[in-house]
């Protein structure tokens, strides 16, 4: 394992489960990035939160590193077509399967939602398959 950091992962989390809860408290909407990625891009009356929510996201991976975080991971590969058909592919699959991984694992797990907890399922075990037929079974070392 590289760079395991279990002390960052920790804080990381519990300020992504804080800003779920006061998203919820304040708002009362759940913190599911396609939702509201979705939302900001369509014709919605609450599309100012959802843009303040989608820039602070950016916001954040930019102003990161100056705080001594490390910067966005560098590209695997330089082709963007390669890159622009895995996010239609992922935003597909969230259409699909009604939220994201932050909506159903975040927030949809710590509600108890059996939907959530069955898509946080499947979203682990194809995160697992993958890594592993990458890194074993097409190549890897």
């Amino acid at each position: 394992m590289h760079d395991f950091t279990p002390l960052s992962g920790l804080i990381g989390g519990a300020l992504i489960g804080l800003a779920s809860a006061l998203l919820m408290l304040s708002a009362g909407r759940m913190a599911g990035v396609a939702g509201i990625l979705g939302g900001a891009l369509t014709a919605t009356s609450d599309r100012a939160w959802r843009l303040a929510f989608v820039a602070g996201l950016v916001a954040a991976t930019l102003t990161g590193p100056l705080l001594g975080t490390s910067g966005p991971a560098r590209l695997s590969s330089s082709n963007l077509v390669l890159y622009a058909v895995a996010g239609l592919l992922v935003g597909f699959g969230s259409r699909m399967g009604n939220g994201c991984t932050s909506g159903h694992g975040v927030c949809g797990f710590a509600r108890v939602s059996a939907r959530s907890i069955a898509a946080t399922l499947v979203f682990m075990m194809a995160a697992i398959v993958t890594v592993a037929l990458v890194r074993h079974g097409l190549g890897g070392s």
